[in-house]
């Protein structure tokens, strides 16, 4: 599991629910919809009714600003959008020196909606969108964390988990506050729920940034333990720097990101992990507040545009432990991205609102791998499994063992080259 970055500074918090004062209004699911393993682990317990949120916006802005899709969600419950809210009056009275001009945002009447990702939060002056990283003053969309690191560690490659690009390396991994997601299982919640100013200051400017990290002998650095598509200026921009420097970039995130801003991205990125949620839309809407389209897009075109991919799917006991979707979800990766395409199942521990929750049965493990390979894929690992053979890699054309793994260390490595030694075929990957 990731390391977090446990220092934050103190907010107020209110004294009915115990969450943060600015945690006042958010997108989630209608408790009726929940699964009842869900009911009573709500995103947000104190969120304001769904009455409530129409009379304010119709005080605040006039009802002609919500609109007749806005009214229809929120008082006939239709769905066929979603309305991203975002936080009211919740932006910086003043901008300070981490915050810069977003990329991704237009005008819409007197108002700006976000196009970096799917919610499309559109906001007021002083609204802060739904990832907390993005903001609206003076009438302009900006992103309030560009260098504001709240992590900063070096690790295993094999910790993102990537086990097929430059292996038994170290990379240099940073974080920023903020995520675009509600994961109600998020290990990281306490700097991925945070607003970048809530959380430990460590300036990094994207030419610092690769000056460390080949300091530190690093030759890669990821943007991982939040959602780094949120700070996507900054990412943007340090991984061109790292790019003219001969520094490779990692993106460790869940994808849900629009498929422009996601190109442009991929011109200077080298490797992603993607952790995919689960292989059904109700588990994105009603555990995470997203989308299970958008995730499968953004696979689709990082494919498409050459960066190299690694997939990890976490199995959460009674929600997404089902070895028949594990193999559904490996079919559709070995038919879009390829049979060599790396797949991490990974083992659930209870984290956040789903701490009642146990941690994933090892043969439900076993049986989700056993359905993966076949599904078609040659690369199915089983990780946060401690015990397990789950961390070999076997060579796709001969089976000969290739690499032996304990945790994230490599014990056994007999690639020549990146290649078998008995057979002489390529192991899909990045070896050097």
């Amino acid at each position: 599991m990731h390391r977090a970055c446990a220092d934050r500074a103190a907010s107020p918090r209110d004294s009915r629910t115990g969450l943060p004062a600015t945690l006042r209004a958010g997108v989630a699911p209608p408790l009726h919809t929940l699964s009842p393993a869900l009911r009573g682990a709500m995103i947000f317990p104190g969120m304001i009714s769904r009455r409530l949120v129409v009379k304010r916006l119709a005080s605040g802005l006039g009802m002609g600003w919500l609109g007749y899709e806005g009214v229809g969600e929120f008082v006939l419950g239709r769905k066929e959008r979603e309305l991203a809210m975002g936080f009211h009056n919740d932006a910086p009275s003043q901008p300070d020196a981490f915050s810069r001009p977003a990329a991704y945002g237009e005008p819409a009447g007197r108002l700006v909606r976000c196009t970096l990702c799917p919610h499309a939060c559109t906001l007021g002056e002083g609204d802060r969108g739904l990832c907390r990283v993005r903001a609206v003053k003076g009438g302009r969309l900006l992103t309030l964390g560009y260098g504001n690191l709240c992590s900063m560690a070096m690790d295993p490659i094999e910790k993102k988990p990537l086990y097929h690009f430059l292996p038994r390396t170290p990379i240099l991994s940073v974080a920023m506050g903020g995520c675009n997601l509600r994961c109600l299982n998020c290990q990281n919640w306490e700097i991925s729920q945070a607003r970048p100013e809530d959380v430990k200051r460590l300036e990094a400017l994207p030419e610092r940034l690769v000056q460390v990290a080949l300091q530190r002998g690093a030759p890669s650095i990821a943007f991982t333990y939040t959602e780094p598509l949120v700070t996507f200026e900054y990412v943007r921009d340090a991984s061109q720097e790292a790019r003219r420097k001969g520094v490779r970039t990692v993106l460790v995130t869940a994808g849900f990101v629009q498929e422009k801003p996601l190109r442009e991205l991929c011109r200077s990125i080298d490797a992603v992990t993607l952790d995919v949620k689960a292989f059904r839309d109700s588990f994105y809407r009603e555990v995470s507040s997203a989308r299970l389209a958008p995730v499968l897009r953004t696979l689709e075109v990082l494919r498409e545009e050459g960066v190299w991919i690694e997939v990890s799917f976490l199995m959460v006991p009674t929600l997404s432990d089902e070895p028949s979707e594990v193999g559904a979800f490996a079919a559709w990766v070995a038919e879009k991205l390829g049979p060599e395409t790396p797949l991490h199942i990974l083992r659930f521990h209870p984290a956040h609102r789903l701490t009642h929750l146990p941690p994933t049965p090892l043969h439900a493990l076993q049986g989700a791998r056993q359905a993966a390979t076949g599904a078609g894929l040659r690369h199915v690992y089983v990780g946060n499994a401690p015990g397990s053979d789950g961390g070999r890699t076997r060579c796709a054309g001969c089976g000969r063992a290739l690499v032996e793994r304990e945790g994230f260390r490599v014990v056994a490595d007999e690639l020549r080259d990146g290649a078998c030694p008995a057979c002489g075929r390529k192991l899909s990957g990045v070896f050097s």
